[in-house]
């Protein structure tokens, strides 16, 4: 039988074990209150933090104002790209095409082509690179002379925006060596009227047949002659092209400057021959790798500037150029008339002649 002292004792332990329980249901409570309340304000902070409030126009008449100033309607603003470097863009991006000339040829041109443009510019040959040269050309007018008509209806099916036109070429590449010993014929450089050289030997021979009107029309302040085809000894080559654009140079009137005309491929034969000696090697401006930049002056200013030192009668020897051909001639000056008659005087290149002298 148990002692009041170990019962009393029984009862207090049990009594304490229930405190400890209750106590720690009680602390596992707060613990989860204290955890969700935590949770909560994370929650809303995150909430907060994250949503960005954007300012509320004060009316809905303000903010349709608002995006219409923004947004202007498509098609009336003025800050789209022009269709030709639109067109270029899209073409070189979506297409595996490499031009026929290098970065840095490209580069010689595009520096002229800075200066000039807006201009008239020809161009012998409608290849893979036209769309960019009308393009870099925007505003002006930029013309195409192709050999080979059904590529040209490729071209035109693809980028209808180009200007080009047919042209026929009567040379083969094996006659190159023999055109080229016209040039030692004073008709071929010396005339500056296109219409009236027709007769001469060296136009039948090299000058382009059949041109379109526009070739007339206009006076070029850029030529480039990358065509036709000049590869095989049955191909064209480019002697009638040089030729051609070289006359297009000397017909522009006096007082709008020169023209530059590029040559490409000058590692061959023709192309380094027929530009210097038909456009003249002294007029080079430039060289960079296979393309060669020629700044042609007019027949007339030519002239001009010969014989602004000679005198205005009397006799004595005047050296001037035509074409490229340097002339030293003996001459006798009327003072009534101001008309020269020149006299082969220690040039080879041709008899007696008569110019007007520039006032």
């Amino acid at each position: 039988m148990s002692s009041p002292t170990h019962v009393r004792k029984a009862i207090r332990f049990a009594s304490l074990r229930a405190k400890i329980a209750q106590q720690g249901k009680t602390g596992l409570a707060l613990r989860l209150l204290l955890a969700a309340a935590l949770a909560g304000f994370l929650l809303v902070f995150a909430a907060r933090t994250l949503v960005t409030p954007s300012p509320a126009p004060t009316s809905s008449s303000q903010a349709q104002e608002y995006h219409q100033d923004a947004a202007p309607e498509c098609g009336k603003g003025n800050a789209g790209l022009p269709l030709a470097v639109a067109e270029a863009l899209v073409h070189y991006t979506t297409s595996n095409v490499t031009p026929q000339q290098t970065a840095d040829e490209i580069g010689v041109s595009l520096r002229v082509l800075q200066r000039r443009a807006p201009c008239n510019f020809l161009v012998f040959g409608l290849g893979l690179d036209s769309p960019m040269w009308a393009a870099l050309n925007h505003g002006g007018r930029t013309v195409f002379l192709e050999e080979d008509a059904s590529w040209i209806a490729s071209v035109r099916s693809k980028h209808p925006g180009l200007e080009s036109y047919h042209v026929a070429y009567d040379t083969v590449l094996t006659d190159a060596d023999s055109l080229l010993g016209l040039r030692d014929h004073p008709a071929c450089v010396a005339q500056p009227d296109l219409a009236a050289a027709a007769a001469a030997s060296c136009r039948l021979a090299l000058a382009l047949k059949g041109l379109p009107p526009v070739f007339h029309e206009l006076e070029w302040d850029l030529v480039m002659v990358d065509a036709p085809t000049g590869w095989t000894p049955q191909a064209p080559g480019r002697m009638a092209a040089i030729y051609t654009a070289g006359m297009a140079a000397r017909a522009r009137r006096p007082g709008d400057g020169p023209t530059d005309v590029f040559v490409h491929d000058v590692d061959r034969p023709v192309e380094d021959n027929f530009s210097k000696a038909f456009l003249c090697e002294g007029y080079l401006a430039e060289q960079v790798g296979r393309i060669r930049i020629l700044r042609v002056n007019h027949t007339m200013m030519e002239l001009r500037g010969g014989s602004a030192h000679a005198a205005r009668s009397g006799s004595g020897l005047a050296r001037f150029d035509v074409g490229c051909i340097n002339y030293s001639i003996f001459f006798d000056c009327s003072a009534l008339d101001r008309r020269c008659t020149l006299a082969d005087g220690g040039s080879s290149r041709g008899g007696a002649c008569d110019v007007t002298w520039a006032s």
